[in-house]
């Protein structure tokens, strides 16, 4: 358990500064001397490296081991941090953020691996939601604390502690943390292994089916769809993405508890999420006019179960793949699930610009893109269970 507590207190720092570029974007608007269009690159850049580096890392996990990827990964954000303390302009910004989304990318796959290794079938799936859990914690201390900081002690100071923060992250994973060792070469399938596998992939598209919609809503397009499209005051717009952050952190126990109860209706589970997110924004989209405030919430709270819908992903990925390839298979699962998400971003974004505007109707058609990655998410997932129970009734029984 003081493993499992160490890793998962190693990524509530990482999510700590995978947020911290958010609250203080008009700051660095003004000391990096960038508009929008800047800001909206610093971010989009830290999360192609993140997803990027997906399947690298998960290779480099089984390769490596958890304790000292985390290392690692403490280790290059809290670099990045350091060289963002002192960027005066975009290049060293991007050169920043671009540090921090590859140390994000190691961690949190390094710590699923701990959850895999270290506790049994049955409470894996609670334990995965939990670290997800627990993680949005670094979200939490990177609002209010660093708002203040950086406006009582200004830009360098702010950061520079957070670097002194993840120095203690690497301190505190060379001190408590053990690891299993590295499996032999011999007992490395690898990458080619870990997508050959009809189970990873059942657990990639998952990932991608349940997790694009919140992750669109909550990362760019739901603030500005509730209070432009929709009319809603910031402040009544706010409480609902909070509303949503809230459930989700109900409904992750929840799932996990049921994922683990009945492992064979998982799919089911998956699908009655894809099933009632579609639902849920067919009602807000059809809606003559703007949808009532109570339509609008209901929304959110079905949102909320998006989230802890992808963790299912990575608990295929454990079910199907040897210890030696988790890492890898994680990997994957978690790298479909972030191309997924950019991608319904990028197609919200663009569809609005085709549109011409931010009205109720351009925004209607925008989010109209998410129909087909849902149709298609749930196609691969029915023909990925077929396929994995097709191979698990072909096998003799013990």
């Amino acid at each position: 358990m003081i493993f499992w507590t160490t890793g998962v207190l190693a990524y509530v720092i990482a999510v700590f500064h995978r947020q911290s570029l958010g609250v203080a974007s008009i700051e660095a608007a003004a000391r990096l001397g960038v508009g929008a269009a800047g800001l909206s690159l610093l971010a989009m850049l830290q999360l192609l490296v993140y997803a990027g580096m997906q399947v690298p890392v998960g290779v480099l996990v089984d390769r490596l081991g958890s304790k000292r990827m985390l290392v690692i990964g403490a280790a290059v954000m809290a670099c990045g941090e350091l060289v963002f303390a002192f960027a005066g302009g975009l290049l060293p910004g991007v050169a920043g953020r671009t540090l921090i989304g590859c140390g994000d990318a190691m961690t949190f796959i390094s710590v699923i691996r701990l959850v895999n290794l270290h506790f049994p079938a049955r409470r894996n799936p609670v334990m995965v939601q939990l670290t997800g859990l627990i993680g949005q914690l670094g979200a939490i201390a990177s609002a209010v604390p660093l708002i203040h900081s950086l406006r009582a002690y200004g830009w360098t100071p702010t950061f520079l502690g957070a670097a002194l923060l993840g120095g203690v992250a690497v301190v505190l994973l060379l001190a408590v943390l053990r690891d299993s060792r590295p499996h032999h070469a011999a007992e490395r399938p690898g990458l080619k292994a870990a997508w050959a596998e009809p189970g990873t992939r059942l657990g990639m598209w998952t990932h991608a089916a349940t997790q694009c919609s919140a992750a669109a809503f909550l990362l760019l397009w739901g603030y500005p769809f509730l209070v432009q499209g929709q009319g809603l005051d910031p402040s009544t717009a706010g409480v609902l993405l909070s509303v949503l952050t809230l459930c989700g952190m109900v409904c992750g126990p929840l799932l996990g508890y049921l994922a683990g109860r009945f492992p064979f209706h998982r799919s089911r589970m998956v699908l009655i999420v894809i099933g009632t997110t579609a639902g849920a924004w067919t009602a807000v989209l059809a809606w003559p006019g703007r949808a009532p405030l109570w339509v609008l919430v209901l929304l959110v709270v079905v949102l909320a179960a998006n989230g802890p819908g992808s963790m299912i992903g990575f608990d295929y990925a454990r079910t199907f793949n040897p210890a030696a390839r988790i890492g890898t298979a994680t990997g994957i699962v978690n790298g479909g699930g972030f191309v997924a998400s950019m991608s319904v971003i990028a197609m919200i974004g663009l569809t609005l610009d085709l549109s011409g505007g931010t009205g109720l109707d351009a925004f209607r058609w925008a989010f109209a893109v998410q129909y087909p990655v849902w149709l298609l998410g749930a196609v691969q997932v029915l023909r990925y269970r077929t396929i994995t129970r097709r191979l698990l009734a072909a096998q003799p029984s013990t």
